[in-house]
Parts: C-alpha cells; structure tokens; sequence
C-alpha cells in the first residue's frame, strides 16, 4: 500500500513555506514622537540653581532649602528628561540633562553624607565645581551649534562654576556671594530658555524668541 503524500511530510512543502517568509513585507513600526523634554530639564535646573545661588549670595535667613530640590527636581526632574532627550535621539540634550541631573544628586549625596566629615569642604566643593566646569566648556562650545538661549545658559552656567571653584579655593566670602549672585542670573536664563520652550511647543511657533544657532555648518 503506497502511503499518502502528506503523511511523509510533504516534499516541497518546507520550501514553500521558506518562500512565503521571503515573500512577506518587512513592517515597519513608527513610536509616535513625545513631547520635547528640555523646558522640563531647564525649569528643574533653573529653581534648584536659583535655591543654591540664593544661600552663596547670602540672600536667605534659612537652612538648606535647596538639597531637597536637588534629589527631587534638579536630579530626578533633569535626569528624566535627559533619558527622554536620548528617546529624541538629541545627544546633546541627553548628555546635558543626564549629567546635570547627576550633579545635583551627587552633590545632594555629598551635602548629607560627607561634607560635615571632611576636613576641608570648600576644598572639596572647589574641585567638584572645577570637574563641572570642564565639562561645562566643551558643552558651551557645542551649545553654539544649538540655540542662542542655550547659548547664554552654558555661558552663564559657566562663569557661576569658576566664580564658585575660584571663591572655595581661596576661601573667600565676597567670590562666593558673587558666584552665587551669577547663578541667579544663570537660574533666570534658564527660566527663560524653559517658557520659551513650554510656549513655543505648544503654539507651534516662536513666541518668545530663542535664536538660531551661531555654529553653522
């Protein structure tokens, strides 16, 4: 008795079937885009900036009114939106905002964990804000290639650090208030840059005005 064909598996059927896998359309599947993060990244770095600035400056009769803020909105708020920036596949943004978020949360950490232990904090905190500010040069250098209002917060944000790492190295009351009176006016572009971008996003114009970049190819 001959055995039916299918039952030996059908010669031929594996091929077309091999053929039918080819022969399907590769899909592409598109995420829809999110909503820009960087008015959330500035506006959490603006407000801790502006708490901190305010104690350098002598301003406040309080404690640290900052170091909250720093976990919670500079550190966690900025971290957020830097991992969002990576999503928008802006490699600027996501360096900026996730090393920025970091900072706070680190030097919140440092606030609480080490700075009354250590024998020389203002030493420490200098060199902290040195390592920033470093980092903060080649971003200021990029940041032409961006917006003129992105511009002006790494340029200020730049001369707030070397104010502060200069006043903490020589130890010296009045470069420290200065420093923090810099930060404020960095806290207030920030500001700015953020409700832009809040305005902006959601008119689908330029409201406020933030610039082209300066660095063109």
């Amino acid at each position: 008795m001959r055995e039916h064909p299918w039952r030996r598996g059908r010669p031929g059927a594996a091929s077309m079937r091999e053929v039918q896998v080819e022969e399907t359309p590769h899909r592409r599947i598109e995420l829809p885009p999110i909503a820009d993060p960087a008015p959330l990244g500035l506006a959490a770095f603006a407000l801790t900036t502006f708490l901190l600035s305010a104690k350098n400056a002598g301003w406040t009769d309080g404690g640290n009114a900052w170091l909250g803020y720093a976990f919670a909105y500079g550190g966690l708020g900025q971290l957020l939106a830097g991992m969002w920036e990576f999503r928008n596949r802006n490699v600027f943004g996501a360096t900026a905002f996730s090393t920025y978020g970091a900072f706070w949360i680190g030097l919140g950490l440092y606030a609480l964990l080490a700075e009354a232990a250590s024998p020389n904090a203002l030493n420490d905190l200098a060199f902290i804000l040195l390592a920033f500010a470093i980092f903060n040069t080649y971003m200021l250098l990029w940041s032409t290639r961006t917006t003129v209002a992105t511009f002006m917060v790494f340029l200020w944000l730049e001369l707030t650090e070397v104010v502060l790492f200069i006043g903490f190295f020589s130890d010296s009351e009045s470069i420290i208030k200065a420093g923090g009176v810099v930060g404020v006016v960095t806290a207030i572009v920030a500001w700015y840059t953020s409700a832009a971008g809040v305005v902006n996003g959601m008119a689908g114009r330029q409201v406020l005005k933030v610039g082209g970049p300066i660095w063109r190819d």
